[in-house]
């Protein structure tokens, strides 16, 4: 009977030792999600956004799960002291996280982006990425070109989401008239 007791405790021992051991992302499909549910730089709703989303692993155990690279890189910028272990990012097509540099990256194309007006999309396959790019547009990139593609373009985003932000409160409060501001 102690045999048998003292082999279950070790299995189970091995086997926590094994689950402690494997990164986050690894453990189930979107716990970052049920984790972070809401962008903390936008407020977006990440689940929403599972196809653009993020997730940064620092190296003092922390964690930022961001809606889109464009929140990712305001991140970083922010933050530069702070030593990222491993960037995650959605691919477009399957909602899985895939470490940034293993990706295959599209910029641009006819395809809306997420919080920008240049896409950036990410895939696991680089063969999705070429398909993505013969049926939308865009250009074939690795996570450099990308990540600084998203800093050329953060102030026209900046810009571009407070203006939509602006309109969105004055329609709120009644204050559109026929497309126009009713102080216009």
């Amino acid at each position: 009977m102690q045999n048998k007791t003292a082999r279950v405790l070790a299995l189970m021992g091995i086997l926590v030792c094994l689950l402690w051991a494997l990164p986050p992302s690894g453990m189930a499909g979107q716990d970052d999600i049920s984790a972070i549910p809401h962008c903390p730089i936008c407020g977006m709703d990440r689940h929403q956004f599972a196809h653009s989303r993020m997730l940064i692993h620092y190296a003092d155990g922390s964690q930022f799960g961001a809606c889109s690279l464009h929140c990712a890189a305001l991140e970083l910028a922010y933050h530069p002291g702070k030593i990222p272990v491993t960037i995650e990012v959605a691919d477009l097509n399957t909602h899985r996280l895939v470490d940034v540099e293993t990706a295959t990256w599209v910029i641009g194309g006819k395809k809306m982006g997420v919080m920008t007006a240049n896409a950036k999309w990410a895939f696991a396959n680089a063969e999705d990425a070429r398909r993505f790019v013969e049926k939308e547009g865009g250009r074939i990139a690795d996570f450099e070109a990308a990540i600084s593609a998203a800093y050329e373009d953060m102030y026209k985003d900046t810009r571009m989401i407070r203006e939509k932000r602006k309109r969105m409160r004055q329609m709120k409060h009644g204050q559109m008239t026929h497309g126009k501001a009713a102080h216009e």
